[in-house]
């Protein structure tokens, strides 16, 4: 595999607004709305991207079928400082499970839980 491994995500969600909500709070971005390319219900709020730059992007999804939470995958969002935005979840309605901590060499992390019950990291080098 000569690209990086991950080239989209989905995060899946019961309450479109809520989560777009608190998705733009905590990491203090403006989702945009993206076409439904299928013939389904189907509603994509994505990210902000540079095709540019290191990393992937994704969008919040709200598909007929598709349960939020529970699952076993877990997003970790790139941050400058992990702790400026985990300062901001529980006041979007979310919870941090595991505040700010080292992970070595590879930065700091921090763990938490969106409105719909979707788990989710934040990292950040310092």
């Amino acid at each position: 595999m000569l690209k990086n491994p991950i080239g989209w995500f989905e995060i899946y969600v019961g309450d479109m607004s809520r989560a777009r909500t608190f998705y733009e709070a905590v990491l203090e971005v403006s989702l945009e709305k993206l076409d439904n390319p299928i013939e389904a219900e189907l509603e994509m709020w994505a990210f902000p991207s540079d095709m540019e730059s290191y990393g992937a992007t994704g969008a919040l999804v709200s598909m007929a079928g598709m349960q939020a939470g529970g699952n076993s995958i877990i997003v970790y969002f790139s941050c400058d400082n992990c702790a400026q935005e985990e300062s901001r979840v529980a006041a979007a309605g979310g919870t941090v499970t595991q505040s700010k901590m080292a992970i070595g060499q590879y930065g700091f992390i921090t763990m938490a839980i969106d409105t719909e019950g979707n788990v989710f990291g934040l990292h950040s080098m310092v």
